[in-house]
C-alpha cells in the first residue's frame, strides 16, 4: 500500500491537487480526523479493499484536531506502515491574492486579516513541513503545471498520460451521448441489419464484424480514425485533459458502431492507452 499524506497551506492548491491524484489512481479521503489515520490504515491493510494507493488530505480545517497528526504518524511508524508527506506551499502574497479573488476567509482569520491567519498557519504547520518528503511551491504554477509536478513526483518510471479514453457506441435513433467530446457517424457503411442471417446479431460477433470489415470504405475509415486519435491524444494530454469520450454511432447502436468501436478499442489497448468501452444501445431495438 502506498500511503500519502497531503497537507500544506490553505489556498496552496490542495483541492486541485486531489483531482490530479485521483486521475493517477489514488483513492483520496479529504479532511479525515488525524487521530483516525492509524485505524483507517489498519482497515485498508486487513480489509477487503482493492485500493493500493491512498491519499489522505489533512489540513488546518480540522482545527485543534490537526495537532493529532504528529502522534498519528508516530503510530503509523510503530505499525511499520510506510507513508510519505506532500506539503503544498505558496508565498504569503500569492495566498492573500488567492483568498481575495475567491472571496473566502482564511480558516484562522475569521475575526482578523487574512495575513494574520496565514502567519498563524505557518507556525502550526512548520513541524509537519520539516518532515515532508516532497514540497511543491505553487506560487508560480498554473493548474497544468501543478498536474505535471505531481506526475513527475508520484508516477515514477510508469507510462502514464493522465488521460482516460472512453469509447461509447450508440444509436442515433436514441440520441447522441450528451457528454461526448468527439462524435463519429458510421451510417455510411452498408448495414448488416438488412442481411437476414446477421440482423439479430451484434457487432461483437465475428460474422457481423467480418461483414462490416469486408468493405474498403470501412477499412479506410478505421485507418483514418486511428490516425486522427493518435494525433489528438498527446494534444489533449498537453492541455491537461483527463478524460476523452469518443462516441461512435450508427442507426440503432448494435452493428456497425459496435464493430468499429471494438477495432479502435483493441488498437488503443495494444498501444498501452488507458481505454474503456461501453456499448450503450446494443440491447435496444433490433437495428
Amino acid at each position: 500500500m502506498e500511503l500519502l499524506i497531503i497537507t500544506g497551506m490553505s489556498g496552496a492548491g490542495k483541492s486541485l491537487g486531489v483531482k490530479y491524484f485521483e486521475d493517477i489512481g489514488y483513492f483520496c479521503v479529504d479532511n479525515l480526523p488525524p487521530s483516525l489515520i492509524p485505524k483507517f490504515a489498519e482497515v485498508i491493510i486487513h480489509g477487503k479493499s482493492n485500493h493500493d494507493k491512498i491519499a489522505l488530505i489533512i489540513d488546518i480545517r480540522g482545527g485543534a484536531m490537526f495537532l493529532d497528526l504528529l502522534p498519528a504518524l508516530a503510530t503509523l511508524t510503530d505499525m511499520d506502515v510506510k507513508y510519505k508527506i506532500l506539503f503544498l506551499d505558496a508565498s504569503d502574497s500569492v495566498l492573500v491574492k488567492r483568498f481575495k479573488e475567491s472571496r473566502r476567509m482564511h480558516p484562522l482569520s475569521q475575526d482578523g486579516r487574512i495575513s494574520d491567519g496565514i502567519a498563524e498557519e505557518r507556525k502550526i504547520l512548520q513541524t509537519i513541513k520539516d518532515k515532508a518528503d516532497v514540497i511543491i511551491d505553487t506560487s508560480n504554477l498554473n493548474p497544468r503545471q501543478l498536474r505535471e509536478a505531481i506526475i513527475n513526483h508520484f508516477v515514477k518510471g510508469k507510462s502514464f498520460t493522465g488521460l482516460i479514453v472512453n469509447i461509447v457506441t450508440f444509436g442515433f435513433k436514441y440520441g447522441i451521448p450528451i457528454d461526448s467530446d468527439l462524435v463519429f457517424d458510421v451510417r455510411f457503411i452498408p448495414n448488416p441489419y438488412y442481411v437476414p442471417e446477421l440482423k439479430s446479431k451484434t457487432g461483437l460477433e465475428s460474422e457481423v464484424a467480418d461483414y462490416i470489415m469486408s468493405f474498403s470504405e470501412t477499412r479506410t475509415f478505421i485507418t483514418k480514425l486511428f490516425d486522427m486519435i493518435n494525433f489528438l491524444l498527446p494534444q489533449y494530454v498537453k492541455e491537461g485533459k483527463s478524460q476523452l469520450i469518443i462516441a461512435i454511432g450508427c442507426t440503432g447502436g448494435r452493428h456497425r458502431s459496435v464493430a468499429i468501436a471494438d477495432k479502435l478499442y483493441k488498437r488503443l489497448k495494444r498501444r498501452g492507452i488507458n481505454v474503456v468501452i461501453e456499448h450503450r444501445d446494443i440491447t435496444r431495438g433490433d437495428n
